[in-house]
């Protein structure tokens, strides 16, 4: 079971403590069978000082689940985006930043939003490592944070088991990411696609990844992925693809997987989906045409092997991410 905490503080933007609540519920909601059973999670709102509620400067209050200081196991901890300058909240957390530090060292994943990533900076676990920050912050954190890595183009930043996102839409993007390691790629599209498909990234496009699978250190499979990735629609198999990298079908499949995660041909199908969610997106090509530009040998392989990724037809996700666009018009003549 995932567990989750959100620490609390007066100046914390209520949407970067909400969105990610919400989206871990909904994922632990859709994995639930007919029978009732899936994986559950524990989200859990922490404050700083034993209340029982904190009210934000935005007037909204919210009940507590307990202190940070009693916290004592958690997978993911996040520290919500400040508002405005981040000055007060770092007057006061000197008191319990050393409790962030110890459940990083105890295996959490440390995920700060917008200039919370100041609050990061202050414990030394981002020093030599990549970190960003809201784009308004970008000048007095450098100065701040000398040793720290900073990367103004990139929304997320991961390190090891440390994130930051630069602003309240991207911690969605990252929250997509989070679920799809707890509860598959199958949980984490459907998620996607209930929040806003049309306004997420992948957490692979956005991020500044110091670690990922691509850059693992397997060069014959980094190979074989470049040349998938080149050439999406190829007719590309195992047996293909162990003789081009000079393996055997067997050590190939077995090295692509422990490299990256996944087996070959998964791969690939997910590389297929991805290209076509963009082509849906951003042009107005026929489905067919789509079909056959990202290797699918018929329009109803097409849609059965998106459907599955995503739980929507290829023409259901086309208007789902296109129906909010503004649509302008020429005024009437008066």
């Amino acid at each position: 079971m995932p567990t989750a905490a959100l620490i609390l503080y007066p100046e914390a933007l209520a949407t970067s403590v909400t969105l990610p609540a919400e989206i871990l519920h909904a994922a632990a909601q859709m994995s639930q069978t007919t029978r009732g059973r899936g994986i559950d999670a524990q989200i859990q709102l922490l404050g700083l000082q034993g209340k029982s509620s904190v009210t934000l400067d935005s007037g909204l209050s919210l009940n507590l689940d307990g202190d940070l200081s009693d916290l004592q196991r958690c997978d993911l901890v996040i520290l919500p985006a400040i508002w405005r300058h981040p000055r007060r909240v770092l007057q006061h957390a000197k008191n319990w930043l050393p409790k962030i530090e110890e459940l990083h060292s105890m295996g959490s994943s440390i995920c700060s939003v917008g200039t919370a990533s100041a609050l990061l900076a202050e414990t030394g676990l981002l020093n030599g490592r990549p970190a960003t920050t809201h784009w308004h912050d970008f000048d007095r954190f450098e100065k701040s944070y000398p040793q720290v890595n900073l990367k103004r183009r990139h929304l997320i930043t991961q390190s090891e088991r440390l994130y930051c996102v630069g602003s309240v839409n991207s911690i969605g993007d990252f929250m997509v990411h989070f679920v799809e390691q707890w509860y598959g790629e199958r949980i984490a599209r459907a998620v996607e696609t209930q929040f806003s498909p049309e306004a997420r990234q992948s957490f692979e496009t956005a991020a500044f990844l110091q670690e990922s699978s691509g850059a693992h250190h397997d060069a014959l499979i980094r190979e074989a992925q470049d040349h998938m990735q080149l050439h999406p629609a190829d007719e590309h198999s195992v047996d293909s693809l162990a003789a081009m990298s000079g393996l055997s079908a067997r050590s190939f499949g077995r090295r692509f997987r422990k490299a990256t995660g996944e087996t070959p041909i998964r791969y690939l199908l997910n590389l297929r989906v991805r290209e076509a969610r963009a082509l849906l997106q951003h042009s107005d090509l026929p489905l067919a045409d789509i079909a056959w530009r990202c290797g699918f040998n018929s329009s109803s392989r097409f849609s059965q092997a998106f459907r599955s990724a995503t739980d929507l037809s290829p023409r259901e996700f086309r208007e789902a991410v296109r129906g909010k666009r503004f649509v302008t018009t020429n005024a009437p003549n008066a």
